[in-house]
């Protein structure tokens, strides 16, 4: 099959995201909706208006710009209907998406402005999700699966809480713990007695690191901290020589990484964004795909970049020419890389997304 990927094909193709924001993938119109419930101001008036506002805003080339538009999704998630509305509405997102298995993250330190506790909060949003499955399955007898990841905020100083939080809740649908904001002066170390905790439970935990403070911030996240993947990662090309010839020359630590296949939650669409890479046709994403790297593509934030899985599919497709079979790939590799037990990672190999794609490959 010589056709390239896309359309509704690639949309109802079986994908698996690893790196998606709770609180970057809302629906303006839902936003809407819920600042006037709580009574926030917000810079438009109209769904259409708003979603312009996240898309320019975002695109500043700065990540910490790209952050500062966090203040109005984060202020509408503040009570138990708000943040099981949005959780709910991200599952069916995501489904009509073709995503099949997903983690999503977000910072339960963010939602307490209301009087909600860090353990209310992440009830809330599991029961949100749980909804959102259902209605799915109810829906299109389709299912999805989705786990929750609990971030802390790596400029606070609650990381180990958020880590016992996350223990706490890992038989009940968290899957693992993440830190994340702006690298710059916040590095991954900070975070040790959190990170030692996760470890000594047997936890799983994800940091972000190398989206714009570069290989330092990812070999912190790696020889200090232990990680289990990186979010983003996409510094390490920073690591790479690349010859005239076409060949490539690693150097320690991107040897590391790729040795140890440590999974790179790579989002090209938000690295364009904040600055990380120019163009999705610089991104380094395919050279890593070469070198086979564990590359995986996420969306990161699907309300600021304006993408879906689909989008962030057909626009590697468009620079680098990918086929079904690299797709199939790259979804293989994020399902190998998530926090489920082997056997269940497995059976959505087998029994998703194989047969899905064989469909596509004809």
């Amino acid at each position: 099959m010589n056709e390239l990927p896309g359309g509704t094909r690639l949309r109802v193709a079986p994908k698996v995201v690893l790196h998606d924001h709770l609180d970057g993938g809302l629906r303006p119109e839902s936003i809407l909706q819920l600042a006037d419930d709580c009574g926030h101001r917000l810079p438009a008036d109209t769904a259409d208006e708003l979603a312009s506002w996240f898309r320019d805003s975002a695109d500043s080339g700065s990540l910490e710009r790209y952050l500062e538009t966090f203040e109005h999704t984060v202020a509408v998630m503040q009570t138990p209907e708000g943040l099981e509305r949005v959780a709910r509405e991200c599952v069916i997102d995501l489904a009509e998406d073709g995503v099949a298995y997903a983690e999503v993250r977000f910072a339960p330190e963010q939602h307490l402005e209301r009087g909600l506790s860090l353990d209310r909060v992440v009830e809330h949003v599991l029961e949100g999700f749980r909804a959102g499955e259902s209605a799915v399955a109810a829906a299109s007898g389709r299912r999805i699966r989705v786990g929750c990841l609990l971030t802390a905020m790596r400029h606070a100083a609650r990381s180990r809480e958020i880590a016992e939080l996350a223990v706490r809740f890992r038989d009940r649908g968290v899957v693992g713990f993440d830190i994340a904001g702006a690298e710059a002066g916040n590095p991954p170390s900070r975070h040790l007695d959190a990170f030692e905790y996760t470890r000594a439970a047997n936890a799983h935990f994800t940091i972000h690191a190398g989206e714009a403070f570069g290989l330092p911030s990812i070999h912190e996240a790696v020889a200090f901290c232990g990680t289990d993947r990186l979010g983003h990662g996409v510094r390490i090309v920073d690591d790479i020589t690349v010859h005239s010839d076409g060949t490539a020359t690693l150097g320690l630590l991107a040897n590391y990484v790729r040795d140890k296949r440590i999974p790179l939650e790579l989002c090209p669409s938000s690295n364009v964004q904040t600055g990380a890479v120019r163009t999705i046709e610089e991104h380094p994403f395919d050279l890593l795909a070469r070198l086979r790297f564990r590359v995986t593509v996420n969306t990161d934030n699907r309300l600021m970049s304006d993408t879906t899985m689909t989008r962030e599919m057909t626009r590697l497709v468009g620079a680098f020419g990918y086929g079904w079979s690299d797709l199939e790939r790259f979804t293989i590799n994020a399902m190998k890389s998530a926090f489920l037990p082997f056997d269940q990672r497995l059976e959505l190999i087998d029994d998703v997304i194989k047969p899905g794609y064989a469909v596509l490959l004809g």
